[in-house]
């Protein structure tokens, strides 16, 4: 594990993503790094969107095939992978990520960050009502990186880079913490399945563009670890109150059970869909959304307080990141700030039902697309 790769032409899958765009800034704003992105769409406005930052290059192609994926890593010295579980499936994006670890391996990569979630099924013990086939997917990927960078740390390095839900979803459209605005006063509402006392390790996309941008540039320190990000634990309640505090509006979060969340929540007419658009209903291994969502919402509940199944060492990340976002009320007044000089309004007007953008790619093309 000696080995220090500096590199500086970077190709990344899932640049066009929620995390993939300022992961991508973050490389590219001081022009040390060169990045290459794969996109199905070279004229997305996504895809655009990222050329214009400069010493940025596309590549056409997709994630599920060896060839795009030989031709994205060739001629680069380092790797960003994200990978869409929820385009392709859990099953199809283990084979995917397993292959895009070699695939790197084999055209010289010199140092390979994996966009990661926890392995909670594994970390809850195994047991069967926290099984959530997008975050699972991803964890056992990351171990399994880990484990052969033990052998292959010489030729590439590897850090593991492990996110949460972006907080950004709970002020977006068409997510799973989507807040509703009710009664005439206009009080704004999450009802999700999360209990009273759990605790969402929501993440900042902010925060991602240094995180990203560190692994790369420390890889004497990143080689081998897997970097566990939050902004902190963070309980619905109190996001509702600091909502409240930053808007002067009224505010609240109501604990709905799941079964109440499948009949009438924000993401109902979903719940017997695959989890993964592209996955096949028909295929034993394919979860419906109600069942991976299930255990997403249970893998929170449970997880309170940074003492349960999910947990974060907020020392580490203060000392990588002293300046890192950590509360949801801070979140929320850079946001506010942030959209008033953007000319989208206050949070307040931008969590109007009429106002409420997507962030989450996904949501952006109607969960369709291709693998």
């Amino acid at each position: 594990m000696t080995s220090h790769h500096h590199t500086s032409f970077i190709f990344v899958i899932g640049g066009t993503g929620a995390q993939g765009i300022p992961v991508v800034r973050g490389l590219v704003k001081d022009k040390k790094y060169k990045c290459r992105v794969l996109t199905r769409d070279v004229n997305s406005a996504r895809a655009k969107e990222l050329l214009a930052l400069g010493n940025v290059e596309l590549v056409e192609g997709t994630f599920a095939n060896d060839d795009d994926l030989r031709r994205g890593f060739r001629g680069c010295d380092g790797a960003f992978v994200n990978i869409d579980g929820f385009n392709c499936g859990e099953k199809t994006e283990i084979y995917w990520a397993i292959r895009s670890y070699e695939l790197a391996l084999e055209e010289g990569i010199k140092f390979y960050v994996y966009g990661n979630l926890d392995y909670v099924y594994k970390k809850s013990g195994y047991d069967p009502k926290f099984r959530t086939g997008h975050y699972d997917g991803k964890g056992r990927v990351g171990e399994w990186i880990l484990t052969q960078n033990k052998v292959n740390s010489d030729k590439m390095g590897v850090a593991v880079f492990t996110t949460g839900p972006y907080i950004e979803m709970a002020i977006a459209k068409g997510t799973i913490f989507t807040p509703s605005v009710e009664e005439d006063e206009g009080i704004v509402t999450w009802r999700v399945p999360l209990g009273n006392d759990g605790g969402v390790v929501h993440v900042s996309l902010d925060d991602c563009e240094f995180y990203g941008r560190w692994l790369f540039d420390h890889p004497e320190r990143s080689n081998g670890m897997d970097l566990e990000v939050a902004i902190d634990h963070i309980n619905y309640d109190d996001l509702a109150k600091a909502f409240e505090k930053v808007t002067a509006h009224p505010a609240r979060y109501i604990e709905t059970d799941l079964d109440t969340y499948w009949k009438s929540g924000n993401t109902a007419r979903a719940a017997n869909t695959t989890s993964g658009y592209n996955a096949d209903p028909k295929d034993p291994a394919a979860m419906t959304f109600r069942q991976n969502f299930t255990g997403f919402f249970n893998m929170w509940k449970y997880s309170g307080r940074n003492q349960g199944v999910i947990r974060r060492d907020y020392k580490l990340l203060d000392e990588i990141h002293p300046n890192r976002i950590k509360s949801a009320e801070q979140f929320f007044r850079i946001e506010d700030a942030r959209g008033q000089t953007a000319g989208m309004g206050s949070l307040w007007d931008r969590i109007q039902p009429e106002n409420l953008r997507p962030v989450l790619k996904l949501v952006e093309d109607g969960r369709k697309g291709k693998l």
